[in-house]
């Protein structure tokens, strides 16, 4: 089930507000605990015991954790609980990947290729996952307190408005609310407000410039010209930070309306003046997780400059097969880090020394190049997609293709996208809020006013997207990989 789906909008949700606030407190967790797994099992019953065995197994390991916290028992615990988490990912998601690898080495080693293990990718899996680690280690820090109360945990690891396509929320930031929280009619209205914004982002956006990029990169190599090339990566340079911001928006929205805070996830990554400061915008559960819990336990920058540049690989190397069983997601991850290296190294005077408006043609370029390789099945079309780009294509420019893309509607959302994605409506946005409050005092009917046009204008999206949605098919789920 999808948040941008129409039963979720019109069936799912609805009966699950109602059945929170009609049930007293004490039971609340119980029912949002069923309504997740439920969503869960909606895309396939039989994982959702997976889900289930992870909250049982995390509960009692994190009991043995929580004993003795920083004991040598407990930390044999804590080393048995993230190896057993790490199997159950590895091989509920690189096993096909491994598998292949190793048939591919296998004429050169004379063996018999291994069959294929069939194993589908539970979606969600890399996000729960993580998440329960994360609950893991934070008690053997002493950064929360062990959670006595299996539901409760499992409620953590298996909250529907964040569980299969993020924010990670770490569980000593959300553990308070788990165990008390308060809804007042601010929160809520806030929390709808946001969830309508991403819904927008993912549905009106995200949807239109991926139809773009998957023309693009699905032709083939040789009937792709240059400019269907470059068209096709901005579009889905477009597609997945909406995508991507559009689905945080809509779980911190959700949350929100259930009493839950989550953290930011994206900050307009693509006004960046270096990928250190893209990775501080982009992603940030992601990022701050991977800093938190490998690159600072490595000992981040703080032994010497050769091991700083190995802890950023490694973790690139981890990012980038955290999103995908595929050597494209490696490469992509180890090109992030490359630079992240090349900024450490020159102590960030590059590109620091550029004028203002080539570093961020710098970092566009560099996110932009690294995206062809996130989106390419193999190593090999990546490869091939970069020589289109750069002119070495015999292609003629297809007028037919141009004309299947270049609609009114098309180039409307494709200069809505390039505002957004600048930032220019949140601060727009930011300045209407700013003036709302200063007329409110002496000009009342004008301040009024312009709230009325904003809920107007959060109902014309919420029109738009659900006319989208019950007439248009095409509504690609991104995260399947993760």
């Amino acid at each position: 089930m999808l948040f941008s789906s129409p039963v979720f909008l019109f069936l799912f949700l609805p009966i699950v507000l109602a059945a929170y606030f009609l049930m007293w407190t004490k039971l609340r967790n119980y029912i949002l605990l069923f309504a997740s797994l439920v969503f869960f099992a909606w895309g396939g019953i039989s994982y959702s015991f997976l889900l289930i065995f992870s909250i049982i197994f995390n509960y009692f390991i994190g009991k043995g954790i929580g004993k003795e916290p920083g004991s040598k028992r407990s930390k044999t615990y804590l080393t048995s609980g993230i190896v057993l988490n790490l199997l159950f990912l590895g091989i509920f998601k690189y096993a096909d990947f491994i598998v292949g690898n190793i048939n591919a080495l296998s004429d050169l080693l004379s063996f018999k290729p291994f069959g294929d293990p069939g194993i589908v990718l539970p979606i969600g899996i890399s996000f729960y996952t993580f998440q329960a680690m994360s609950y893991l280690i934070d008690v053997f820090r002493q950064d929360a307190a062990v959670q006595k109360n299996p539901f409760n945990l499992g409620l953590y690891i298996a909250l529907f408005p964040q569980l299969i396509a993020g924010p990670i929320v770490r569980y000593h930031d959300i553990a308070l609310q788990i165990k008390s929280r308060t809804i007042d009619s601010a929160s809520f209205a806030y929390g709808i407000r946001r969830f309508i914004i991403g819904l927008g982002k993912k549905v009106l956006l995200a949807n239109n410039m991926g139809m773009v990029a998957d023309i693009a990169f699905g032709t083939s190599i040789e009937n792709l010209s240059g400019p269907i090339a470059w068209l096709g990566l901005i579009t889905y340079a477009l597609q997945i930070f909406f995508d991507f911001s559009g689905y945080s928006d809509m779980a911190i929205g959700l949350g929100r309306m259930f009493g839950f805070t989550f953290l930011e996830n994206f900050n307009y990554p693509y006004i960046s003046r270096s990928i250190k400061e893209f990775w501080r915008r982009w992603h940030i559960s992601l990022s701050t997780w991977f800093r938190d819990y490998l690159y600072v336990p490595l000992g981040g920058n703080r032994i010497s400059r050769g091991r700083t540049y190995f802890n950023l690989i490694l973790v690139f190397f981890v990012t980038g097969l955290w999103h995908g069983a595929s050597w494209s997601f490696v490469v992509w991850g180890f090109v992030h880090g490359l630079f992240l290296i090349l900024e450490r190294y020159t102590n960030n005077r590059f590109p620091e020394v550029l004028w203002k408006p080539f570093q961020h043609v710098y970092t566009l370029f560099v996110v932009l190049m690294a995206w062809v390789l996130f989106r390419a099945d193999t190593i090999g079309y990546a490869w091939s997609y970069y020589g289109v780009l750069f002119g070495k294509s015999n292609a003629a420019f297809d007028m037919n293709v141009l004309n299947q893309v270049l609609n009114r509607e098309f180039i409307l959302y494709f200069i809505i996208s390039l505002l957004s994605a600048a930032g220019l409506f949140v601060k727009t946005g930011i300045y209407l809020e700013k003036l709302t409050i200063s007329l409110e005092r002496n000009f009342p009917i004008i301040a009024e006013s312009s709230r009325i046009i904003q809920y107007v204008f959060l109902v014309l999206i919420l029109v738009a997207c659900s006319l989208y949605l019950i007439t248009t098919t095409y509504n690609p789920f991104i995260y399947y990989r993760f």
